[in-house]
């Protein structure tokens, strides 16, 4: 539900800074030192033998005291001998790296600074008031990163603290404006990050960003040789995106470009900037295959027949990429992001390895140990490396997702020894079967941090790579990923809530109350999203008759779509864009798809049922279907065209996996208007059974028109107890359908058992004679004892929210523990720690578990048999093929049955119930089922119990 709202303007004193120790004040105090007061800023002192990527962030930083403050840092590179020169009324800011600038080298010797903290430390970084730092300056706030990216982080993690987003160029967040800055004496510091290269691949980037990079970047003639608009005015954008949001690693954009050919400058500035640069899985040694191989490689892309030209084509990715701060790809796959052919077998490929390596030992000069390398083991790679192919224990295993957020594989105990270390490839947006997504966000928070989590607790933190397509729209699930691999020990299951909320109030300058409801905004957006991709949705998605499922979808989605526009709506004009790119349009584009396609289903329904009203739900889907142009439209003429093709992704009518080639209505079915149908003038159609615990408490009865004739009908029960809320009404050609919902009185006066009422349906029409339909309500009323606590029948099903457990018993440590906005419904739940009992399983009831008390009334077919169906999360055997994930399913005292849920498959392929567009991955959920006997009815219990680790129950259902 939508909280109360209290929105502010530009002013909000809110959260600048997410999951950080907070360094910068407003106010000044006797303990902190000012960045700009009284109208004047601190200069900033440099040493010109720093990194040029430190100076050029330095000089960012300047520009960012400027925005927030409108005052503008003087900014200088001196000498301990010259720096005096530039003092003035403010205390002076030093900025530089350890072992790098020859100033800090300086201040660090003359005050005995101690910086053992940060010394030889990955990207780490301190921060504070240092008195007498240099000849003639009595006091200076001193920055200080242990290496070139430390320095970096510091200065962007005072920009962002001080009112500037990472994302104010890419989703154009306003600056928080403050006339005076401070910052606190004792300054900011951070370690090592937990994961050491955290990077973003630009993937499947046609057609949205590239046609925006075409317009913005190259004028729509694009001078690289194959016409790729990815040029150095492009990259420089997100060069600074990456570092603001602290990733340092890059897979460049590759379907249509060739990095490093399209433009000379791409490569030098990415390591100017401070950027990492890679290749993606499919593209070894520093080229960008198969483009690159294809207009400057000789001969075909086959090893075993063209061995010599293509080791030459590798040398020379080296050879260019040797200046410049790597991590390199090794390994092979065919054209196309393709498995080699059958013929290059494992042996072959340990052989390409091997050349490999002695290519960069020659071009590096440089032991191989200390040459960052990966090897992603994506699908087939991965069934080569279980079969036995030896990877150098000094590269990187690159772990990979099913390319649907589920990893599907972690390192074991052994293999965490490995010298090279372990990490994962993950995706938000994808090519490929059952379905592309790749139109609005879809991946849920929790879900990621749940997949990031295990890979951080078992050792998988030595490179994060995150899928992300056209960079928009997955703004917010980029910088999670980055800010969790950065910090891993800010957030838990507890606290996620707060990393949403601390964003919207950076972003949009929101109160503490505001931020939460569009958590709860975010949270249902990706949540509907991701029970089916939107790609996936077709008109019977979601069931027309059964539990009124699609009424309820769209129902959600009426709810969200209220309380997103509520915010929008209450906002400045000022962030009303940023709040458009990055919540209100997924919002509303996704809200208007379900419409759409519910609307479709609906239509064809009703057409079968001979009702009139198929062709108002026609119309309804030609308006879901314009809308849709328009809310893209929309988007595209955001602050005069910004970006405009960011939206152009198709989306509407798939035929199969791949993308359609346009967007295309669903198909509608129309009634003859002006003829009746053959039933006669009313049409009716019911929901007949009840009971008291069902959920809805009613039933209802459409009553429909069959024609062009307008008529009046009454509604009559021949039993007292029916409740009808209404028992009469009128239907014409332009409100074709009125619906009666059915109840009953008071069901303490009915006896136990079943009950039934006929009601009546009598329709009169001009010059034709009344026409009577009956329809049987059946009721049934059943009876709990008082004392009775849990989970009682209704509509012939039991369900419950994972979470809602009676009782949760912990053993050796480890509990069900939940986690919240999980999964398709409320929340899910999990073994916790994932490193618990030291990893080892439980034998078959004897785990942690959770108790469930509940009441049937019933049996199938009275027989004493229950079908119990588990939903979990589609969960890899990610510890291996010898530990299949399981856990167990129990019934009051009978013998607990164990449940391996996830099917065998080849290595490195998947099981046949995985794909497919009803699959594991389409549902997001697989159907754990367990079927019991000698259950009557009455209360009982059941218990589900962890037996092999990583299971994630989300609902139950008997």
């Amino acid at each position: 539900m939508l909280r109360s709202l209290v929105l502010v303007g530009l002013f909000f004193a809110g959260v600048h800074g997410i999951g950080q120790d907070t360094c910068v004040v407003f106010k000044s105090s006797p303990s902190t030192v000012p960045i700009v007061t009284n109208g004047a800023a601190a200069p900033i002192l440099l040493s010109s033998d720093d990194w040029p990527g430190v100076q050029r962030a330095a000089a960012d930083f300047a520009a960012d005291v400027q925005r927030v403050t409108g005052v503008l840092p003087t900014l200088s590179n001196v000498t301990s001998s010259t720096a005096a020169a530039k003092k003035s009324k403010s205390i002076p800011i030093i900025v530089g790296t350890l072992g790098k600038s020859s100033l800090i080298a300086q201040v660090v010797n003359a005050t005995k600074l101690d910086v053992s903290s940060i010394e030889g430390q990955w990207e780490s970084f301190i921060s504070r008031e240092v008195k007498n730092p240099l000849p003639g300056i009595d006091s200076a706030y001193v920055v200080i990163g242990a290496d070139k990216r430390g320095t970096i982080f510091a200065l962007y993690d005072h920009s962002e603290q001080i009112g500037v987003s990472p994302w104010y160029w890419w989703a154009d967040v306003p600056i928080t404006k403050h006339s005076e800055l401070f910052v606190d004496v004792n300054g900011c510091s951070h370690g090592s990050p937990t994961v050491k290269y955290r990077g973003i691949f630009l993937n499947d980037e046609q057609p949205a960003l590239t046609n925006w990079a075409l317009e913005k970047f190259t004028n729509g003639t694009s001078a690289a040789p194959l016409g790729s608009p990815f040029n150095h005015f492009f990259y420089t954008h997100l060069y600074e995106l990456i570092l603001r949001i602290k990733a340092n690693y890059l897979w460049p954009a590759m379907w249509g470009s060739m990095f490093a050919v399209d433009d000379d400058q791409n490569q030098f500035l990415a390591d100017y900037y401070g950027v990492v640069m890679g290749t993606s899985h499919q593209e070894p040694m520093m080229r960008s295959t198969p483009n690159e191989f294809s207009y400057l490689g000789n001969g075909t892309w086959n090893y075993e027949t063209n061995a010599d030209n293509i080791n030459a084509y590798w040398r020379g990715g080296i050879e260019r990429a040797k200046p410049f701060e790597s991590v390199i790809t090794v390994g092979m796959r065919g054209f196309g992001d393709l498995p080699l052919s059958e013929s290059e077998n494992i042996n072959l490929l340990q052989g390409i390895v091997d050349t490999q390596s002695t290519i960069l030992t020659d071009v590096m000069g440089a032991d191989l140990a200390s040459i960052p390398q990966i090897w992603t083991l994506y699908q087939e790679v991965e069934g080569y490396y279980d079969h036995g192919l030896k990877v150098p224990d000094y590269v990187t295993l690159l772990w990979t997702d099913d390319n649907w957020g589920n990893i599907r594989r972690f390192p074991t105990q052994p293999e965490r020894k490995r010298a090279g270390g372990a990490g994962v490839y993950y995706h938000v947006d994808f090519v490929g079967p059952p379905r592309d997504y790749k139109w609005v966000t879809t991946s849920q928070l929790p879900k990621i941090y749940e997949q990031m989590s295990i890979a951080v607790d078992r050792e998988a933190t030595r490179v994060w790579v995150l899928n992300v397509g056209d960079l928009k729209p997955y703004e917010r699930e980029i910088e999670f990923f980055i800010n969790y691999g950065w910090n891993a020990t800010r957030w838990s299951p507890d606290n996620l809530d707060s990393f949403i909320s601390s964003w919207a109030q950076r972003e949009f300058a929101l109160t503490p109350s505001a931020a939460a409801s569009v958590t709860d905004v975010v949270g249902n957006l990706t949540r509907f999203n991701t029970r089916r991709k939107p790609e996936l949705l077709n008109s019977t998605t979601f069931s027309l008759i059964n539990y009124r499922e699609a009424e309820r979808v769209l129902d959600g989605w009426t709810t969200l779509e209220q309380a997103s526009t509520k915010i929008y709506n209450g906002l400045s004009a000022t962030f009303k864009p940023a709040f458009f790119q990055l919540v209100h349009h997924p919002v509303t584009a996704s809200a208007n798809l379900a419409k759409m396609l519910v609307a479709g289903g609906i239509n064809n329904l009703r057409a079968s049922q001979a009702r009139l009203s198929a062709n108002q739900y026609a119309d309804d889907v030609e308006k879901y279907f314009d809308e849709d142009y328009n809310i893209e439209n929309q988007y595209h003429t955001l602050l005069d065209g910004k970006w405009d093709h960011m939206m152009d992704q198709t989306h509407v009518g798939y035929y199969y996996w791949q993308q359609p080639m346009a967007n295309t209505m669903p198909p509608v079915t129309r009634l003859q208007a002006k003829k009746q149908v053959l039933a006669g003038v009313m049409r009716i159609a019911p929901e007949v059974t009840l009971d008291n615990f069902d959920t809805f408490g009613s039933r209802y009865i459409d009553v429909g028109s069959g024609g062009p004739s307008p008529f009046t009908f009454t509604v009559t029960s021949n039993a007292s107890w029916v409740q009808l809320s209404q028992t009469k009404g009128s239907v014409t050609p332009s409100s074709p359908e009125s619906r009666v919902f059915a109840s009953v009185k008071d069901w303490s006066q009915l006896q136990d058992g079943t009950s039934s009422a006929a009601l009546t349906f009598t329709a009169v029409a001009s010059k034709q004679q009344p026409l009577v339909v009956s329809v049987i309500f059946t009721v049934t009323k059943h009876s709990v004892p008082s004392t009775f606590k849990g989970f009682v029948e209704g509509a012939g099903v039991i369900s419950i929210e994972a979470a809602h457990s009676s009782r949760n018993t912990s053993v050796s440590g480890v509990a069900w523990k939940v986690l919240p906005r999980y999964g398709r419904t409320l929340s899910g739940i999990t073994p916790w720690p994932h490193l618990g009992n030291n990893e080892a399983n439980y034998t078959a009831g004897t785990g942690p578990s959770v108790e469930y008390d509940f009441y049937n009334f019933n049996s199938i077919g009275g027989s004493g048999n229950l079908t119990i169906t588990t939903f979990v999360t589609p969960s890899f055997n990610a510890a291996g093929t010898d530990r299949p994930i399981g856990f167990a399913v129990q019934v009051d005292s009978q013998a607990p049955q164990a449940l391996y849920f996830f099917p065998p498959a080849v290595p490195g392929g998947f099981p046949a119930a995985w794909g497919g567009n009803d699959g594991f991955a389409a549902n997001n959920i697989i159907s754990a089922v367990a079927r019991v006997t000698g259950v009557t009815p009455g209360p009982h219990t059941l218990k589900v119990q962890t037996h092999i680790k990583r299971v994630g129950a989300c609902k139950l259902t008997y």
